[in-house]
């Protein structure tokens, strides 16, 4: 089985920020599946199936930073290998729309992902980094200002093609999703 989580804040003051891209991910992956979120006190979560393979897909209802709160508890509780952990978040490092797939790496300074290396204490598992770019401002504002409509458009077809890879990685596993979609540059 595999656990697939998006990171976001929790709110509606947040829902279309660019720090809930995870989130956004994870609600557009939901519709696909049409699934509906069940809720526990520390994460929303549906049990349900990717191409015959059983998953959960899950957003904490935690903030962004403290994550791995509610990764620990879902591991606990549907009995998931830190390796069928697939993690869906911005970066703020990564280009407007760019999506990179990477496994067993360091955090990149993203609290949300160094909250669950320390809670699952291993960094063994995979994750979907979605670019939003970065500018001159506070990066802590800017994590938390909403896209602009020519951004929606770019984030609307990184969405896309996030899904294509959580359905690859599903299937496939990492290294044959990390060999197709890395070698893309942009999805605009």
């Amino acid at each position: 089985m595999h656990l697939i989580l998006g990171l976001g804040n929790p709110g509606k003051e947040y829902k279309y920020t660019r720090h809930n891209v995870g989130f956004i991910v994870i609600d557009a992956l939901a519709e696909k599946l049409t699934a509906q979120f069940k809720k526990r006190e520390d994460y929303f979560w549906i049990k349900t199936a990717i191409n015959d393979n059983p998953v959960v897909i899950a957003k904490p209802r935690t903030f962004v930073n403290l994550s791995g709160r509610a990764v620990k508890k879902l591991v606990a509780e549907f009995g998931v290998d830190n390796e069928k952990i697939i993690v869906v978040h911005d970066d703020a490092d990564l280009p407007l729309g760019t999506l990179k797939v990477k496994k067993n790496s360091s955090s990149g300074g993203h609290n949300g992902v160094e909250s669950i290396i320390q809670a699952l204490g291993s960094k063994d598992f995979a994750r979907i980094r979605i670019g939003i770019g970065r500018d001159r401002e506070d990066l802590k504002d800017y994590v938390l200002s909403e896209f602009s409509s020519s951004e929606e458009k770019v984030i609307e077809k990184a969405v896309e093609l996030s899904i294509d890879a959580i359905y690859k990685l599903v299937d496939e596993g990492i290294e044959k999703t990390m060999l197709h979609f890395n070698k893309r540059i942009k999805v605009i």
